[in-house]
């Protein structure tokens, strides 16, 4: 028997499942991102800039048009407690000036450090408020996404062998001011049976996800470290992943012309937002049911009539 929560989200989205999009770039779009109060979206493009846009009510109002990149805004995110922050990793070499392509970058929850991660698999630690680098770690595997845990204290990398590799956050504290944060490689976990690509942490702390190039999306327990369940409505590889506000839905997205949207605690779809090309960057709302995302571009192989570098919200009223 389905549940009330299951219930209820399905006849919200029965009156709320309009897509609206909204122009943002002149190419594809990389990353979309809520700000923390859930105010604005940031996105980054093959265009090399980001933009910020502002909700109002049920529309997204272009705010600011950032460029300070030389190459593509591969991906960016916000300060986990200041609406008004955000970073950005692109082609360029920058965020870090580690002379090397950036292709991944994420904020502590305490936001003191941000870590940017590149091509050469090398791991950056940037103190958010000077701006210099703490530590650098090189990884003898493909690192493909990066997070923190959300108490902090663990940093998670998916990697090219399926695997997700958990080094233990050591700080080292002078003054009780932050140094540098010490990586020691405590586990590695065969998550999937190919390239593990992406991981994203509810926001409850009880799960983590990972998507992987066996089409698979996997949940697991943050405690334990073990799987608790897959989705596999995909046919394509997971690419991108966001848990909604409340830790309850899980939106996942790749080439399938959809978004699949799963109730996190029986896997059971809860809804399917239709697409007209592939999606790779999925963002659910900070409070409430609203998700935001960007497809591919047309390059001739989708609807020649759609716009180049939008960002859409799902989640509308059915008469807005």
């Amino acid at each position: 028997m389905a549940s009330q929560y299951y219930q209820e989200m399905q006849e919200s989205f029965k009156n709320n499942n309009k897509s609206r999009e909204f122009p943002a770039h002149t190419a594809k779009v990389h990353s979309v991102a809520w700000s923390c109060d859930g105010r604005r979206v940031a996105s980054g493009s093959f265009d090399k800039t980001a933009s910020v846009f502002v909700l109002e009510k049920d529309r997204l109002v272009k705010e600011n048009n950032y460029r300070g990149h030389s190459d593509s805004v591969d991906q960016l995110c916000w300060h986990p407690t200041n609406p008004d922050l955000f970073v950005t990793a692109s082609g360029d070499k920058t965020y870090s000036d580690m002379g090397r392509e950036n292709i991944n970058i994420c904020w502590s929850p305490d936001g003191q450090t941000i870590a940017v991660g590149n091509k050469d698999d090398v791991v950056t630690f940037i103190d958010a408020k000077t701006h210099r680098s703490k530590a650098e770690e090189q990884f003898k595997f493909e690192v493909n996404e990066i997070s923190w845990n959300n108490d902090n204290d663990m940093f998670f990398l998916t990697n090219g062998g399926g695997c997700i590799n958990i080094p233990k956050v050591l700080t080292l504290t002078e003054k009780v001011e932050l140094v540098y944060p010490e990586l020691k490689s405590i586990q590695s976990i065969n998550a999937h049976p190919s390239n593990c690509i992406c991981i994203k942490f509810d926001p409850t702390g009880k799960y983590f996800a990972t998507g992987s190039t066996d089409a698979l999306v996997s949940l697991w327990d943050v405690e334990e470290l073990v799987c608790v369940r897959c989705f596999s409505r995909l046919d394509w590889p997971a690419r991108t992943l966001s848990f909604s506000h409340d830790g309850k839905m899980l939106a996942s997205a790749s080439e399938d012309h959809f978004i699949d949207i799963a109730e996190v605690e029986t896997g059971e779809k809860l809804w399917e937002v239709q697409c007209d090309s592939p999606t790779f960057t999925v963002a659910w709302h900070p409070k409430r049911p609203l998700l935001a995302y960007a497809c591919d571009d047309k390059e001739g192989k989708y609807d020649s009539n759609r716009e180049v570098g939008t960002v859409k919200l799902f989640g509308l009223p059915n008469d807005s």
